[in-house]
């Protein structure tokens, strides 16, 4: 009798444990007084739909700060928050009434604006993916471990309820012994949804973006496949095309807008990843796994999220949260975690060196794409589930 039927089968369900996975570490951080201060680097979509409306909603943030490159943007958004803008980023760091940041700019900034905000006395919530090469991400954790600063990246599907359940599941050998998978995060692409839309948003540009749909989208679903399983990508085979999407001078973007690969995981598992900025109809967000035991649908269905299949028995089905989509945007979690974490003294719910892990795969993808061979990741293979 498998641990879901002893429960009792239902259609609603939550899970056991909300809080997030990395056990908490207390750190040497000065702690901030009772209000967290927080100012906001790029203020385009991501950080109007998610962070600054999370922040508004945690009753122990305060948005006091704002900068983007649209000096415009910024203050229209500043105007409406209550809080001041800044001419530049710097000035926003040199703050020292500002805690901590979110870091919502384009892809190639990142590391530039993380290790100076770290440097300077700050937690630092920075948007996916973490940098546009592995020495720059190695760089922000350096600078994470060096002063001491609580980093967390934003891989916010971690936090997703169904997620959590079936994290819970497979630490509980609910199906067994992971033999297989497949992952897939796809929709019609960012055009659509950045701050500014059409051909010409800096996703389609290699300068500011350096990773297409891989980047965007891939990483998401490599750092849950390591959360949901405890193991880590250690093998990749992939391609990664250009298939649909043009520029501004209707030229085919010179970034990946499709990405699939083929994984092996730490404890020998193989699946599929696949990436698209191609989904014209449906988003597609959803994950199978497949153990020894049985099988864990999460968001295959349109009515249950989690479905658990075992071997001569009725599926097991629960109804928990919908996922979160360009054009439903809910709560993710993630900067309620951010702020309790530094609050509390406690460890990074998403620490640097995670999402590093999952980079590692994301590059070892687009290698793999270019040599036509399958990229070994030593460094995750001395992982330790």
């Amino acid at each position: 009798m498998s641990r879901l039927s002893r429960r009792g089968r239902t259609s609603m369900a939550k899970p056991r444990n909300t809080e997030p996975a990395v056990a908490p570490v207390m750190l040497g951080r000065p702690q901030p007084a009772d209000i967290l201060r927080v100012g906001i680097i790029g203020c385009g979509k991501i950080a109007q739909a998610r962070h600054i409306p999370e922040y508004r909603a945690n009753q122990h943030a305060e948005l006091v700060g704002f900068y983007d490159l649209s000096n415009d943007r910024a203050k229209q958004v500043a105007y409406a928050n209550n809080g001041l803008t800044y001419g530049t980023w710097q000035a926003l760091l040199a703050d020292q009434q500002i805690d901590a940041v979110s870091i919502c700019t384009a892809n190639a900034s990142h590391t530039e604006i993380a290790v100076a905000a770290l440097e300077a006395g700050k937690d630092v919530l920075l948007e996916k993916p973490m940098a546009t090469t592995l020495d720059e991400c190695q760089r922000i954790v350096d600078a994470a471990r060096l002063t001491r600063r609580l980093l967390m990246i934003d891989h916010n599907q971690r936090f997703n309820q169904a997620h959590m359940l079936v994290r819970d599941l497979m630490l509980s050998g609910e199906i067994g012994e992971l033999v297989s998978f497949r992952t897939t995060f796809g929709h019609a692409g960012p055009e659509s949804w950045s701050a500014d839309p059409g051909p010409g948003t800096w996703f389609f540009d290699p300068e500011k973006a350096a990773l297409g749909a891989i980047g965007d989208l891939g990483v998401h679903k490599t750092d849950l496949l390591h959360f949901l399983t405890g193991e880590r990508v250690v093998e990749v085979s992939a391609q990664l095309a250009t298939l649909d999407k043009e520029d501004a001078s209707g030229k085919p973007i010179r970034l990946d807008d499709n990405a699939i690969a083929i994984y092996k995981l730490s404890n020998g598992a193989i699946g599929t990843m696949a990436a698209s900025w191609s989904f014209h109809g449906f988003e597609d967000n959803s994950t199978v796994l497949y153990g020894k035991c049985g099988i864990i649908e999460i968001y295959s269905d349109p009515e249950y999220q989690v479905i658990v299949t075992h071997p001569g028995a009725e599926p097991q089905k629960f109804a928990i949260e919908s996922i979160q989509t360009n054009d439903n945007q809910t709560a993710s979690g993630v900067i309620d975690a951010f702020v309790e974490a530094i609050r509390s003294g406690t460890s990074s719910p998403i620490p640097g060196e995670e999402a590093l892990a999952a980079m590692r795969a994301v590059f070892a993808a687009r290698e793999s794409s270019q040599t036509g061979r399958t990229v070994a990741i030593p460094e995750n293979a001395r992982h330790i589930p």
